[in-house]
C-alpha cells in the first residue's frame, strides 16, 4: 500500500537538499526506493496523471486446470464447486477449494438485476388476482395455527382491492372470488391478469398463452380479455404482489382472531376503514378516492351472472348413494350402478339422473358434520349388499335377452347372486346397448362366466367414460 505520509515527508527533505543516501539511511529504506519515488513524483508533476499498472499474474494450482473447469461449467450449467473440485482432484489438482471457489466466482458473474418498471394502466383497464397462504393462529383454537388461503384482486389504476377468505383454489372457488369482487366495485375491466395457475391458463406455447376454456368462457360472460405473466417473470404483477405485503404488515399485525369467522368479519372492516383510506405509496393518493375516478370507465355487469357451479359424474353405489367430498347423498334405488351427473354450487348438490333429470337436490352440510349421510329415509338400513330379486329386477329392465339370460345363470350357477352383481354393476363402465350385445352373444354361446363377458366388452365396446355426454358440452370446469 503506498505511504502517502512517507513520500511526502521524503519529497520535502529531498528538495531542502538531502541525498539518495541520507533519504536512504534517514527512513530506513532502500536507494532503489527513494530512486522510483523520486522518478514518480517528477513524472507526475509533468504529465499530471498517475501510472496504471496491470498487477502481475502469479501462477496458481489451478493453471493445469482451467480448462476443465471451462468445461465444467460449460456442459452441466448448475454444477458446484464442491462438485469441480472433486473432479479436479482425480485429475492431479493439489491445491484447496477456496481457491476454486473465487475463479469460478470471476466466471460466474452475476448476472445485472433488470430495471423493473411498473406499468401504469388507464381508468377501468386492467385489474389482476392472486392466492396467498398463511399459516394464523385462532385463540379459539388452544393456540394451534391453521393454514388460511386468501383471495385478492386489486384494479391497476386506482390500487382499489377486494380479500376474500378461501377454502381451496379450484376453479369454481376462483370464479365465486371473481364475481363476488365484481359486486364489489360494480363493474368488470377491460382486462385481468392472473399468474400460470392450471385453473386459468392450460400452456404456453410459441411464446403465447393457451387459456382454460371454461376460464375463456368465463371471461367472455364478462367481457374482459384475459392475460397471463409470462412463466418465471413475477416482477409483471408487482400490483397484486405488494398488496399482500401491505396485509401481512398492517392486517396481521397488532390483531388476534377468535376463529375464521371473526377473521373475515375483521378482514371486510379493515377493507373498508383502512386498506381503502390509507395514502397509497406510488400514487399518493386514496385508493378510495381514485376509485371515484376509475368507477365510470368499469364494464357493466351482466342481468345474471355467470353459473359458477361445478358438474361431475359419480356412480350410484350399493348404498343408494353418491360420494362428494366424504359425504353420501342418497339417491332413489332405481339409478343404483348409474353413472348420475352431479352439479354442485357453493350451497346446494344436485344429482340428475341418467336422463338428465333431477332426482335428488340436497344442502351442502357444514363442515366437519359428524352425519356422513345426506337424506336417507326413515326406512332406511344401510346395507353392503343389495338383494338377489332386486339385482334381478333391474337387470330384467335393461330388456333385450337380459331375462333369459338370467334365467339361465339361475339354472347353471350354484351361486348365482355374486355372477348376476357383478353382471348389473357393468353399468358403471359400458352402455346398456353394449352389455346387451355381450349377454346375447354368451346367450347363443351358452357362456355363464362374467370374465369372459367383460373380455368381450374390452374388445368390442367403448367405455362410457371415453364419450361425450350432454353434460360435457354443457359450461362447466375442472375441479
Amino acid at each position: 500500500m503506498k505511504d502517502e505520509a512517507l513520500e511526502n515527508s521524503l519529497i520535502y527533505q529531498y528538495n531542502q537538499g538531502w541525498s539518495m543516501r541520507r533519504l536512504s539511511a534517514g527512513y530506513h529504506i532502500s536507494r532503489k526506493r527513494v530512486k522510483r519515488i523520486l522518478k514518480e513524483h517528477e513524472r507526475q508533476r509533468i504529465e499530471g496523471t498517475a501510472v496504471v499498472t496491470k498487477p502481475k499474474q502469479r501462477k496458481s494450482k489451478l493453471d493445469l486446470h482451467k480448462d476443465e473447469i471451462h468445461r465444467l461449467l460449460g456442459e452441466f450449467t448448475n454444477i458446484t464447486a464442491q462438485r469441480v473440485y472433486e473432479l479436479i482432484v482425480e485429475k492431479g489438482y493439489s491445491g484447496k477449494i477456496s481457491i476454486l471457489e473465487d475463479y469460478i466466482g470471476t466466471i460466474r458473474k452475476s448476472k445485472t438485476k433488470e430495471v423493473i418498471q411498473c406499468v401504469e394502466t388507464a381508468p377501468g383497464q386492467r385489474a389482476a388476482h392472486d392466492w396467498s397462504e398463511y399459516m394464523i393462529e385462532f385463540t379459539s383454537a388452544g393456540g394451534k395455527v391453521q393454514k388460511v388461503i386468501f383471495f385478492s384482486y386489486i384494479l391497476g389504476y386506482s390500487r382499489r382491492q377486494y380479500i376474500e377468505v378461501v377454502e381451496d383454489k379450484v376453479q369454481r372457488c376462483l370464479f365465486e372470488c371473481l364475481v363476488h369482487a365484481f359486486i364489489y366495485f360494480d363493474g368488470v375491466p377491460r382486462e385481468i391478469k392472473s399468474d400460470n395457475q392450471k385453473v386459468c391458463v392450460e400452456r404456453w406455447e410459441s411464446g403465447q398463452p393457451i387459456f382454460n376454456r371454461h376460464y375463456l368462457g368465463f371471461a367472455s360472460h364478462y367481457g374482459f380479455r384475459p392475460l397471463a405473466i409470462h412463466p418465471r417473470r413475477p416482477v409483471e404483477n408487482l400490483k397484486i404482489e405488494r398488496p399482500f405485503y401491505y396485509l401481512e404488515t398492517n392486517f396481521f399485525n397488532g390483531r388476534h382472531f377468535r376463529d375464521k369467522d371473526d377473521l373475515k368479519v375483521q378482514l371486510r372492516t379493515w377493507l373498508t376503514g383502512v386498506n381503502d383510506l390509507r395514502i397509497h405509496r406510488t400514487t399518493r393518493r386514496q385508493p378510495l378516492e381514485m376509485f371515484k375516478d376509475e368507477t365510470s370507465f368499469l364494464l357493466p355487469l351482466p342481468k345474471a351472472h355467470y353459473d359458477t357451479s361445478l358438474i361431475v359424474y359419480r356412480v350410484v353405489n350399493q348404498e343408494s348413494c353418491i360420494q362428494w367430498q366424504g359425504y353420501y347423498y342418497y339417491v332413489p334405488g332405481e339409478h343404483m350402478f348409474n353413472s348420475c351427473p352431479v352439479r354442485v354450487t357453493d350451497k346446494q348438490v344436485i344429482i340428475y339422473t341418467p336422463d338428465f333429470e333431477i332426482a335428488s337436490t340436497y344442502a351442502i352440510p357444514v363442515k366437519g358434520d359428524a352425519n356422513r349421510y345426506i337424506g336417507l329415509p326413515a326406512s332406511y338400513t344401510h346395507t353392503t349388499r343389495i338383494k338377489l330379486p332386486d339385482v334381478k329386477q333391474r337387470l330384467v329392465s335393461m330388456g333385450g335377452e337380459m331375462d333369459k339370460y338370467v334365467e339361465k345363470v339361475m339354472i347353471h350357477k350354484k351361486y348365482p347372486a355374486g355372477m348376476l352383481t357383478k353382471l348389473l354393476a357393468l353399468k358403471v363402465t359400458y352402455s346398456t346397448e353394449d352389455i346387451l350385445m355381450a349377454v346375447g352373444r354368451a346367450l347363443n354361446h351358452g357362456v355363464y362366466d362374467i370374465k369372459t363377458i367383460e373380455s368381450f366388452l374390452k374388445t368390442h365396446a367403448r367405455p362410457l367414460n371415453e364419450i361425450k355426454t350432454l353434460f360435457d358440452q354443457q359450461p362447466g370446469y375442472e375441479e
